[in-house]
């Protein structure tokens, strides 16, 4: 275990390294969000269907920061909501959250869309290299496939923090969602009409 927490460390540091640019508006607020992610060629993204959190691959959490209890009670829920199942019994995927709060330069690249990518799988694709300056603080949620030893999807949300987006539960929340509103893979096995059962019971509860 020890061994593949090193690894992943390593990974994760090299995935902050990987974007694709989408910018995203809050309806409710004048914010505006910059929304981005990035996968790996090598990922198998129709077969995955169980996770769990490597809690102490977060350096800026704390056990009592009810921020991070926010953000990671959403990441679970918005995982159960695409058919994921959590277990610390080998999961699939690896997921892992970073908190930046201050600028960031990132090198990010020029990807077909993920959900075009799948269907030829192509693991040879070119990376076509871009630069993104990042600022007012950013959300980065990683997801590290521990069968293959590498992070194979990454999606953020920067312009989050020190503004009123960061105020309260609920706008704290918006910002995890509109990352996995770029992540449109549901659990392999996992029902589409399930998935629009949950979303509907969820808007009804919020």
């Amino acid at each position: 275990m020890q061994r593949l927490m090193n690894l992943f460390r390593t990974f994760t540091c090299a995935a902050v390294l990987m974007t694709v640019a989408l910018s995203f508006t809050n309806c409710s607020t004048s914010q505006k969000l910059k929304v981005e992610s990035d996968y790996s060629y090598h990922g198998k993204f129709k077969k995955y269907k169980s996770f769990d959190f490597v809690k102490d691959m977060n350096p800026n959490r704390l056990e009592d920061d009810p921020q991070s209890r926010i953000i990671e009670d959403e990441i679970r829920f918005r995982m159960g909501l695409i058919g994921y199942k959590q277990t610390d019994k080998k999961p699939d995927l690896l997921v892992s959250y970073r908190i930046f709060f201050d600028d960031l330069r990132f090198t990010g690249f020029n990807q077909p869309d993920i959900e075009e990518w799948v269907r030829y799988e192509d693991e040879k694709e070119k990376y076509d290299p871009i630069k993104y300056n990042l600022r007012q603080g950013t959300l980065l949620i990683l997801f590290f496939d521990g069968k293959q030893q590498r992070t194979v999807w990454q999606g953020y949300a920067s312009g989050i923090f020190g503004n009123a987006l960061f105020a309260s539960e609920k706008m704290l929340k918006r910002p995890v969602r509109a990352i996995f509103d770029r992540y449109r893979f549901l659990a392999e096995g996992f029902p589409y009409d399930e998935r629009a059962r949950n979303n509907s019971d969820r808007e009804n509860n919020e």
